[in-house]
């Protein structure tokens, strides 16, 4: 499909239906439709409203409308030799960059490069009082509005429609080697830790139960150096795209799929099911039936998803009271009539 820039129509759609108090679910390549409560509405697809804005490689930012294909995205930026360091998942060939800031899921490398919401500049949104609003800039030096842009980051289109989003890119690195070394999950958790403090070039880190895999990147000398200190075998770098699209054994279908964000200092944990750590142990895929697994998250000091469609009422960590005062509170001032993916997160709103 050709360029286009729709967002006319997109403001035409949330004006009508203002006027006829009709609920909207936006959508783009519905790769993530699974994430969150089940809504119900007319579908606002921002899958017309695709292409290049802006890029200008010598200035590491590049504009993009929301219904672009990350794909494109993707190809964009690796013919220039530059990346988007979180790697956000696509969980389907028709992901969006839109849906890419809904949900604001990063890949393996966030520990050591920053979330999703650290490479948003500006954005474009279309408020539920039917305007069309600029937040943040285009270039790094503009901040802006900075933080409402990046609270468009993980808001699963509650707060407003995304039409354009301009992101920090860098370029990639010059060398980059995966290995897996066959440790248990205790002295793994205990070397991270311990590298973690030192001049390493790790990029990711995951363990399966069984054994440690590991991403370098950096220069030559940088890699060669650590590969030799830290040993292992060489690893088909494949892994990690696996891993963050979660194409592993371990993703198949079974029993419910949670991830649970939790401080990367707690070593290894008992926990109802089977684990696969990743995120050098802040991340951890936790495939289980028990029911208590959001109040096992916060007892530890963080928080659980359910990443299985139907499985729990709740499926984002229920929010305390004063936080889920704020959340209504910014959802008034943006959506007031409450039409923008209404329940998607949470029932409240």
């Amino acid at each position: 499909m050709p360029d286009f820039d729709a967002s006319e129509a997109l403001l035409e759609q949330v004006k009508q239906a203002r006027e006829n108090a009709t609920p909207l679910r936006i959508q783009g390549g519905n790769t993530k439709a699974f994430l969150g409560r089940e809504v119900a509405g007319e579908i606002l697809d921002t899958r017309a409203h695709r292409g290049i804005v802006s890029y200008d490689p010598t200035e590491l930012v590049i504009s993009v409308r929301a219904g672009t294909p990350l794909s494109e995205l993707f190809a964009a930026l690796d013919a220039a030799g530059q990346m988007l360091p979180c790697e956000p998942p696509s969980f389907g060939e028709g992901a969006t960059v839109g849906g890419m800031i809904a949900a604001g899921l990063s890949g393996p490398r966030r520990p050591w490069s920053g979330s999703v919401r650290d490479f948003v500049l500006g954005t474009r949104v279309i408020s539920g009082l039917g305007t069309h609003l600029r937040f943040g800039g285009e270039v790094m030096k503009n901040v802006a509005g900075y933080d409402l842009s990046r609270l468009m980051v993980g808001s699963y289109g509650c707060l407003g429609v995304l039409t354009e989003v301009s992101l920090k890119v860098l370029p990639k690195p010059r060398q980059c080697l995966s290995i897996s070394l066959d440790i248990d999950c205790a002295r793994a958790l205990e070397n991270l830790a311990q590298w973690g403090q030192q001049p390493l070039p790790i990029s990711a880190a995951s363990h399966d139960g069984q054994r440690l895999y590991l991403r370098l990147e950096g220069g030559e000398g940088s890699v060669t150096a650590a590969h030799q200190r830290l040993g292992g075998k060489p690893l088909d770098s494949d892994y990690w795209a696996d891993l963050n699209e979660q194409r592993l054994d371990f993703f198949n279908e079974g029993l419910p799929l949670w991830r649970l964000s939790l401080p990367n200092n707690l070593g290894p944990l008992d926990l109802p099911g089977e684990q696969l750590i990743d995120w050098g142990g802040a991340q951890r895929w936790l495939k289980s039936a028990a029911e208590n697994i959001q109040s096992r998250a916060h007892e530890l000091g963080g928080h659980a998803t359910c990443f299985s469609h139907g499985i729990s009422d709740t499926p984002f960590q229920p929010l305390a009271p004063a936080l889920l005062r704020y959340h209504r509170q910014l959802k008034a001032q943006l959506d007031p009539q409450g039409l923008f993916n209404p329940g998607r997160m949470y029932a409240e709103f």
